[in-house]
């Protein structure tokens, strides 16, 4: 049995991935490298369900339950904008962006849980929280660190970043690489229109 480790998760449009590279570049600047892995901006998505290790015969299943979720949901509009930390502000451990959608957003997860669940993943025990991450501080990271980065994230004001229209949602696999994970698309399912 071949496995893959999978997620669904709505991609970002090019146009978006630049504005959040154009807003964060002098958070990127400020806190740099060392501290900061820094998520590659061809990475950046915004997660709606982690699968984990998934066997490639149940891909069908799972591209059967995408179509029969996003035909039970309108596509829509989010804005990003804000900058913060999980898992709070004192001890940032990811540094993320921010999601404002509408009710559709939360709707079409929590369908997309439910489809899952029903075809044996394990449910998420936290509560959906919208986010985009771009960057994960580094397990090296000292308390002067911690203590620049709040400082930093403190300071910084980060307000409307972009618009993205959400029309489908993706299937991917990651690929783990020494420098960054490989996403590959392996199925679309198109929102219903509004």
């Amino acid at each position: 049995m071949s496995l893959l480790r999978a997620f669904i998760a709505i991609e970002l449009p090019s146009h978006v991935c630049e504005a959040i590279q154009k807003q964060t570049t002098r958070l990127r600047q400020t806190l740099g490298n060392d501290i900061i892995r820094w998520v590659p901006t061809e990475n950046m998505h915004l997660t709606l369900k982690f699968l984990g290790d998934t066997s490639t015969s149940h891909l069908d299943f799972l591209k059967q339950m995408l179509v029969r979720e996003a035909d039970l949901h309108p596509q829509f509009d989010m804005q990003l904008g804000g900058v913060g930390s999980f898992p709070n502000q004192r001890n940032p451990r990811l540094l993320w962006i921010g999601i404002h959608a509408p009710a559709s957003l939360v709707s079409l997860q929590r369908g997309l849980e439910s489809g899952a669940s029903r075809l044996g993943y394990k449910p998420e025990e936290r509560a959906f929280s919208p986010h985009l991450t771009i960057g994960r501080v580094r397990q090296t990271a000292g308390l002067s660190d911690l203590q620049k980065i709040r400082t930093v994230l403190g300071t910084l004001q980060l307000g409307n970043i972009a618009f993205s229209r959400v029309d489908s949602v993706h299937l991917f696999k990651s690929d783990l690489q020494p420098g960054a994970p490989v996403y590959t698309k392996l199925f679309s399912a198109p929102l219903a229109k509004a």
